[in-house]
């Protein structure tokens, strides 16, 4: 990727990183690396374990002051909602952090640029990236425009995963027993990749993949949830 690719990136969301090398680790993910040992490059594995830690902190202290009322409790279980997979993919989606990613060649093949566990990572190494380059308080503005008003916007559709949202629906609905089932594996065991197939009764209802059986439910429960919601509205 071109040096300009990461120009373009900061000039979006507003932000001048001091030390340019944070900023390309933090969008380098591990399969580059193996394809590109040569170059010394570094992976954003630590960083994504920084940014977990300063996440976990600014969403607590927003939970904290923007609900006064509410116990801990039901906090911890909105910051969990909030931090997991699904909602830090989702954040990712909208800053289209997957256009800038360097893959490897296999899995750029495998589509990981929309992979929701590779979005994820990548939102919490460039959280990691962005606080050891400007600081808790840079992070904790960068969050506050781009992130805390989709939670406020789009309330509890953004910070649920789809399997959650498929479960209560099918439950409110009475549409019988949701049900997971791994209909195929493929590649070698150092590159699974999982198929499942989600069904309510004995009809399925959606398909997903992933590198792990989470992923593929997830991708499998997101299907049936919209088929569901498009079934009730039309």
């Amino acid at each position: 990727m071109k040096l300009n690719r990461f120009n373009e990136l900061q000039q979006r969301l507003g932000l001048r990183f001091q030390q340019y090398a944070l900023l390309r680790q933090a969008f380098t993910h591990t399969s580059y690396v193996n394809e590109h040992r040569h170059g010394h490059v570094e992976d954003n594995e630590r960083l994504e374990f920084l940014g977990d830690a300063v996440l976990q902190l600014l969403v607590s202290e927003y939970l904290y002051v923007t609900y006064p009322q509410r116990p801990e409790g039901e906090l911890t279980r909105m910051r969990a909602s909030i931090v997991c997979e699904p909602s830090l993919a989702r954040f990712a989606e909208l800053l289209n952090f997957g256009a800038y990613v360097l893959l490897g060649r296999g899995e750029e093949q495998l589509g990981g640029r929309a992979r929701p566990a590779l979005l994820a990572d990548l939102f919490e190494s460039f959280i990691g990236a962005l606080y050891l380059d400007q600081g808790l308080e840079q992070v904790r503005q960068f969050l506050s425009t781009r992130v805390f008003p989709h939670i406020e916007n789009d309330g509890p559709m953004l910070v649920k995963d789809f399997k959650s949202k498929l479960q209560e629906r099918v439950q409110h609905s009475s549409l019988g027993t949701v049900e997971y089932r791994v209909v195929e594996e493929r590649g070698p065991a150092h590159d699974r990749e999982f198929v499942v197939e989600v069904s309510l009764g004995e009809e399925c209802w959606g398909r997903g993949s992933g590198r792990t059986k989470k992923e593929a439910e997830q991708q499998a429960a997101s299907e049936a949830w919209r088929k569901l919601l498009k079934e009730s509205q039309g």
